[in-house]
């Protein structure tokens, strides 16, 4: 017969001020603190993203009936009414920033950029640069500044 494997002994309570070293212990929640500060951002950057490229598509789909079917001006605040009833917690279905989408798709018609650059930048800021500059080139570039240097609104409000 054989004898069942050895128990292993029971860990010791240690106090917890004798076990823990204050720099080390400083050192351990800093690192969690800059861990859980990164992934809020990247996911931050990633809501961002996918919303940006939401309002991309619906624009792309509005610029699309509008081209196939005539529509005018009235339909877009049917259709922000339609989508508010469908979605009350969501914000950014009013008449006015549908417009936007609509503009937006319009000046970024290649979605390859808009996934690669302009999608990595809020929605103010991509508001802003349509309304302060017609070229897409210059878009184009002050989008990859802002992204380089950190722009904020205001600072592309200049």
């Amino acid at each position: 017969m054989t004898s069942p494997p050895p128990k292993p002994s029971p860990r010791r309570a240690k106090s917890a001020a004798a076990e823990i070293d204050p720099q080390s212990y400083a050192a351990f929640v800093g690192d969690l603190k800059r861990k859980i500060t990164e992934a809020r951002h990247r996911a931050s950057l990633s809501v961002n993203r996918e919303l940006i490229l939401l309002y991309w598509t619906i624009g792309q789909d509005i610029l699309g009936r509008q081209d196939r079917e005539g529509w005018g001006a009235k339909v877009i605040d049917r259709l922000s009414s339609d989508l508010r009833q469908a979605f009350p917690d969501m914000q950014g279905l009013s008449p006015r920033n549908l417009k936007y989408m609509r503009a937006f798709a319009a000046a970024w018609p290649d979605r390859a950029i808009v996934q690669r650059v302009i999608a990595q930048i809020p929605w103010r800021q991509n508001i802003a640069l349509l309304e302060q500059l017609g070229d897409a080139k210059t878009r184009l570039w002050y989008a990859e500044q802002t992204i380089s240097h950190g722009w904020s609104q205001p600072i592309l409000c200049l």
